[in-house]
């Protein structure tokens, strides 16, 4: 090639440099530099057959687009009521989670309504075979092929199924560049093909996508901005469930979650994901409470356990699973510097029941009834719900959908809610509302005595 028709690209982070290093000036990385044909270069002769586009009005009305709905009702929430014609959605997580197995269910219920293809480049079709016969769907209607480039698939596509699984893209390849397939040019050049396919033609793609040892989607990071959807197929390999998480959606909510189980004969719909999570709790036990949280759309009750133990170490351990280990020492501080109490030389283990994870700031004030319980050894009500953020000043602070919350905990037989202080008196049915401004309001309906602070040096 002529001489700035390549250029070096970074296989981790995606960076462009003009020469070749050892190392990767963007991420820090080494010998990830591979070169490889500039965008000119590739597509140089686009700008010779360019035609001048046609804009119309926001006002112009067009039909409503009807779903592709797969009967899975987990999946569709998920993906906001079904796929979309012409949409392409990532699906990426962790190996051996579940992802395969996942697809080949919905195309198997997909397939009774609508023409669906599964197109493996990871495994040969008596694998897909052995698998769909597993799960009892080998007497189902879906295309099956097994093919890593990207030209055959399009080619085959073209008026044919409206529906098309590709796992995985990290496997795909287009013929024009020289790169070896999973390269970010690869991912890039295979991704970019499906989706002009998909928006041209109304096909609706979805794309399985491995992920790093962070978690992370392999590949260039616009990748999940090219796409439609991005879910992440999340759960812990100790744990029967599975959560599929929309972390981006065009067509619906994001973070929105589906529970699924496990089982032998694949992926089963959890209808009621709070019953799932609370089967186990036992009567007067401290440090353990019920926190209403909101995973999208959909409310969730899940147990928050706590352990404040002498420790023998110089520098205390703090151990957290399914939460930010960074908000657990801020609300340490917080009952330390607010409410007086002491807690910098005990080992502290905070544990999100059933290897779930949760983000939401509203969960601040389970997990500061859940510490206080286990420091002062007193069980919190079993009937008791919490939700609430609580600031730095110790203050207690409303969070959104409270209604939301307290329905699903009546539901499931909560009589009482510690809840955030607000100007309006709230009331809800049968249940018990207790206010609450001020963290410190709890550690006293608890009957803990704040231990004054010791001075500097004393």
């Amino acid at each position: 090639m002529s001489k700035g028709a390549t250029h070096y690209v970074c296989q981790s982070c995606g960076s462009c440099f003009p020469k070749w290093s050892g190392k990767c000036e963007g991420c820090q990385d080494w010998n990830t530099l591979v070169e490889e044909a500039t965008l000119d270069a590739f597509q140089k002769k686009t700008t010779l057959k360019a035609q001048k586009i046609n804009f119309s009005s926001l006002e112009d009305a067009s039909p409503p687009l009807s779903r592709f709905l797969s009967g899975m009702n987990e999946f569709d929430r998920v993906c906001g009521g079904g796929l979309v014609p012409g949409s392409v959605l990532l699906v990426g997580g962790d190996p051996g989670i579940g992802k395969s197995t996942l697809l080949l269910q919905v195309a198997a219920l997909m397939s009774a309504k609508t023409r669906c293809a599964y197109i493996s480049g990871e495994e040969a079709a008596d694998q897909v075979r052995l698998r769909a016969q597993r799960l009892n769907v080998a007497k189902t209607s879906v295309e099956l092929a097994t093919t890593t480039h990207i030209g055959d698939i399009l080619k085959s596509l073209h008026q044919g199924p409206l529906v098309a699984i590709i796992d995985s893209i990290q496997t795909m390849y287009v013929e024009a560049l020289d790169a070896a397939p999973g390269s970010v040019s690869q991912v890039r050049a295979s991704a970019h093909e499906l989706i002009r396919f998909a928006k041209k033609y109304g096909v609706a793609i979805v794309i399985v996508g491995h992920v790093t040892k962070e978690g992370l989607i392999a590949g260039p990071r616009v990748l999940e901005h090219m796409v439609d959807t991005v879910l992440y197929f999340e759960g812990e390999r100790g744990h029967h469930f599975r959560i599929l998480r929309s972390v981006k959606n065009r067509f619906g909510p994001t973070d929105e979650i589906g529970v699924f189980e496990m089982t032998d004969k694949g992926l089963q719909e959890v209808s009621n994901p709070s019953a799932l999570f609370l089967p186990h709790r036992t009567e007067d036990v401290s440090g353990s409470c019920v926190f209403a949280g909101l995973e999208g759309t959909r409310p969730l009750l899940v147990e928050i356990q706590s352990l404040i133990s002498p420790s023998s170490l110089a520098t205390p351990r703090r151990a957290v699973v399914g939460w930010d280990s960074g908000r657990l020492s801020m609300i340490l501080a917080v009952l330390e510097a607010r409410c007086g109490l002491i807690c910098g030389t005990r080992d502290v283990f905070l544990n999100v029941a059933g290897g779930l994870r949760i983000s939401e700031p509203a969960a601040d004030l389970a997990v500061a009834a859940s510490l206080l319980s286990s420091l002062a050894n007193t069980p919190l009500p079993r009937d008791a719900v919490f939700f609430g953020e609580v600031g730095l000043s110790g203050e207690i602070r409303p969070i959104s959908q409270q209604e939301a919350r307290l329905k699903e905990a009546f539901k499931l037989g909560f009589k009482s809610a510690f809840v955030p202080k607000s100007p309006k008196p709230c009331s809800f049915g049968e249940m018990s509302l207790i206010p609450l401004a001020h963290i410190g309001e709890f550690a006293h309906y608890l009957e803990i005595e704040p231990k004054p602070r010791r001075a500097y040096g004393a």
